[in-house]
């Protein structure tokens, strides 16, 4: 293998949802005796799932495969209102770990539903974030997700409001906006984007090396759907050899010249480092940066409010008064340094 240079996409991995739902998790793992359910997959990534599996974490489809009086945690990519409400009548303590984002578009359904609109959602068909959303208003609500499926959506009588997946890419998003602006020209669109930022941002960061590279090395798995955008987003920007790998062993033995990586919004850091390391390129690593990237979401509330209590009772152990009592905040502390403290545990 004779690979000249790597090119690093900046950003890439990890995205805030994605942090904030793994170190939910982590600490779900930490204070509960085992198992600890969570529906769905936390995340769409192999080696994060696998991770939380080997910590007794167990990952179920339907909420009745959860013992009653069990900790329950909902996936980043939320969930259902009647799978809410079905967690909550089923576990001694429930965490929903849904993406700030995602909770923008339920709320965006629910109130457009409720003033009388049809809704018509971009998304892709069984992707639990667009089963989750549309069923917020499942009455209401019409899925496309290319332009063919808009021209086949008649003509509603109410007024249309026009939502989004949120981890589509533009591409995807874009063409199929337009086809619904140009059939119901009222249409209603909220007035920041549903499309995830830290998802524009690493398309941003893929096309802007594109045109240098010799090979792109999309990581994170298939079933991810940023992840797949970026892979198809590489091979539109014409790179002649693009590879979606969960990691080093799934690569192709014969990459050479200019090889660019990027990891979608699920895929931990770890295998982004053992790849440059396996690829070993004699001129080093040069980073393509678009933006800074410093959201943060902090955890679920319910976590907070047992933080804090945790805090008071042990000042409270310690002959202290309340109000010295620590509180912890994680904004420094990467989601990744957390998984490799549960492998070593």
């Amino acid at each position: 293998m004779a690979v000249d240079l790597v090119l690093l996409a900046e950003p890439r991995g990890f995205c805030a949802g994605v942090e904030m739902a793994i170190k939910a998790l982590a600490w779900m793992v930490r204070t509960f005796r085992p198992p600890v359910y969570c529906y769905h997959e936390i995340v769409h990534n192999k080696i994060v799932v696998q991770r939380f599996e080997a910590q007794g974490v167990v990952f179920v489809d339907d909420i009745a495969d959860v013992p009653e009086g069990c900790p329950v945690m909902l996936s980043a990519h939320g969930s259902a209102p009647q799978v809410v409400s079905a967690a909550r009548a089923r576990g001694s303590y429930v965490v929903d770990s849904v993406c700030p984002l995602v909770t923008k578009v339920h709320h965006e359904v629910k109130v457009r539903a409720g003033k009388g609109y049809r809704i018509v959602y971009v998304g892709h068909e069984g992707h639990e974030e667009a089963v989750g959303t549309m069923a917020v208003a499942p009455d209401a609500i019409s899925r496309v997700e290319s332009v063919a499926e808009v021209d086949a959506l008649p003509q509603f009588d109410q007024p249309v409001a026009l939502l989004a997946q949120t981890t589509l890419s533009h591409r995807d998003w874009e063409g199929v906006a337009v086809a619904v602006r140009e059939r119901y020209p009222a249409v209603w669109s909220p007035g920041r984007s549903d499309l995830c930022f830290a998802t524009t941002n690493r398309q941003s960061a893929l096309i802007a090396m594109a045109p240098r590279c010799d090979a792109i090395v999309v990581i994170g798995s298939a079933n991810s759907s940023n992840t797949r955008a970026l892979e198809k987003l590489a091979v539109e920007a014409g790179c002649r050899r693009v590879y979606r790998v969960n990691g080093v062993e799934e690569l192709p033995a014969d990459l050479g010249g200019v090889v660019g990586i990027t990891a979608g919004a699920s895929a931990p850091e770890e295998l982004v480092e053992a790849i440059i390391a396996h690829l070993a390129p004699a001129r080093g690593v040069e980073p393509v940066r678009v933006t800074e990237e410093d959201e943060y979401f902090p955890p679920p509330r319910n976590i907070r409010d047992m933080q804090a209590a945790i805090g008071v009772a042990a000042a409270a152990m310690c002959g202290g008064p309340a109000q010295v009592s620590a509180v912890f905040d994680d904004r420094s502390l990467a989601a990744s340094d957390v998984l490799a403290t549960l492998v070593a545990s």
